[in-house]
């Protein structure tokens, strides 16, 4: 059992007791125990994301090539939070995602109104001449502007380097280790 908690802290980051709880609940099951981690995560994050993050780092990122750049303002609740490896190693992974998946929002809330109407208009245009029933089109634009939202959206975007993931479900994992609320500000992205 003891190289069980330890291997699923190494592969979460949690603390000992929650993983020696999820461990119990599942008879030892490891991926059964990754799974309750992951909900309490969200469930934690849900819980903190009304306290204050008047804490965090301003992170840079820039590609070998030196041509993409990203600044990154990521908060948190402490001082102490904000200087820790875990939290500068998330605003590293999160400014890698940026620089590779050009997103263009934090959030789906942030992406402007006339945006997505000017994109809504695009994909009706593109239907125009189509003999397709007025119901199907309307359910392929809606699709179409779900997509875009998800693909301009940072935190709806699947994390470059675990797909099963995205930068939201990230975040929430490093909120169950730290203890902190977590969030995006804003970010910039340079590209030559």
């Amino acid at each position: 059992m003891i190289d069980q908690i330890k291997q699923l802290r190494e592969q979460t980051g949690i603390g000992v007791m929650e993983c020696k709880k999820a461990l119990n609940k599942t008879g030892g099951d490891l991926e059964k125990a990754k799974e309750i981690l992951r909900k309490a995560g969200k469930e934690l994050a849900n819980k903190k994301s009304s306290r204050d993050a008047s804490q965090g780092i301003v992170e840079s990122y820039i590609h070998p090539n030196k041509k993409v750049g990203v600044l990154l303002e990521i908060r948190c609740e402490t001082d102490f939070v904000a200087k820790s490896e875990d939290f500068k190693g998330l605003a590293h992974e999160i400014c890698l995602q940026i620089a590779a998946m050009k997103p263009s929002y934090v959030s789906g809330e942030d992406i402007p109104e006339s945006f997505l109407a000017n994109e809504k208009e695009i994909y009706k245009e593109q239907f125009k001449k189509s003999d397709k029933p007025k119901k199907i089109i309307d359910g392929i634009v809606e699709g179409k502007l779900n997509k875009c939202k998800k693909e301009t959206s940072l935190l709806s975007q699947p994390w470059v380097k675990d797909e099963s993931k995205t930068i939201k479900n990230l975040i929430e994992e490093n909120i169950a280790k730290v203890g902190e609320n977590i969030r995006v500000k804003r970010f910039v992205r340079y590209e030559i």
